[in-house]
């Protein structure tokens, strides 16, 4: 995308009722590593694809412990992603502390909606550059919500966001009538396979570049590391050919001007 005159300010509408600084946003969000979640009748799972800045430095961590029954995962601004996770956890605490319970998940992303919605209007502000997913269990069961940096959030069955996410989405789609009714192991695979359709062919899921978060019914939220996914990729079958990439799978280049969905 290039630089026009109606991108100087996140409060600034083009003719054709568009904000351009939200949608540069947006494509921040393409720009990170993908991550995929998915839940079935008693558990949500969320993996994440995690990166080296270089062979130097360790893998940043791409799924953060909010509360005992919510967790998240990232794609976009690390640093975006940890301010809110600080809130999401102020939020937490501040409805154990005054009413003795644990935050209801919806509750919870209404609330980071409020929060990301507000530098969207203000004059000098900018968009959170992140997008999240929440894994949660409350009396409603398994929950997996989507948030934008539109302030936008969704409900979802199963989602994928992230750099080439499209086939991971595309994946998710063509098995997500099957996983409710899965076993919690399987619903992992699930998630591992749909991630690796993200990757280029020459790479593969190992023990170092990826992390698995599980929620359920009697189990708090428990993030799985380096050695702790030994037990989960061994499960996965030799990976399949690879096919042509995605239209979707990339962030956006300069297109024409077409309404914008906030």
């Amino acid at each position: 995308m290039f630089r026009n005159q109606y991108d100087n300010d996140v409060t600034v509408w083009s003719p054709q009722g568009r904000i351009h600084q939200i949608e540069y946003a947006m494509e921040a969000v393409k720009q990170g590593s993908a991550t995929v979640g998915l839940k079935s009748r008693s558990h949500a799972v969320l993996v994440a694809l995690k990166r080296a800045q270089s062979e130097l430095a360790a893998h940043q961590k791409k799924i953060l412990h909010v509360d005992s029954h919510i967790g998240i995962s990232i794609a976009g601004l690390t640093a975006d992603a940890r301010l809110l996770c600080n809130l999401m956890r102020q939020e937490c605490l501040d409805s154990r502390f005054v009413f003795d319970r644990p935050l209801p998940v919806s509750r919870l992303v209404t609330l980071i909606g409020s929060k990301t919605q507000i530098p969207t209007q203000r004059y000098g502000r900018r968009p959170y550059g992140v997008g999240l997913l929440i894994a949660g269990y409350d009396d409603m069961g398994p929950h997996i919500f989507q948030t934008c940096p539109s302030a936008n959030y969704f409900d979802c069955k199963a989602m994928s966001i992230g750099a080439r996410s499209q086939s991971a989405r595309t994946y998710l789609e063509r098995h997500m009538d099957t996983f409710l009714d899965c076993e919690l192991n399987d619903l992992v695979q699930h998630g591992l396979r749909g991630l690796r359709e993200t990757l280029p062919a020459e790479q593969d899921l190992t023990i170092k570049n990826v992390s698995v978060g599980i929620v359920g019914k009697d189990m708090e939220f428990t993030i799985y590391d380096d050695g702790d996914v030994a037990s989960f990729l061994e499960g996965l079958e030799e990976r399949p050919q690879r096919r042509v990439a995605q239209p979707d799978d990339e962030p956006a280049a300069e297109k024409p001007e077409e309404p914008m969905e906030l």
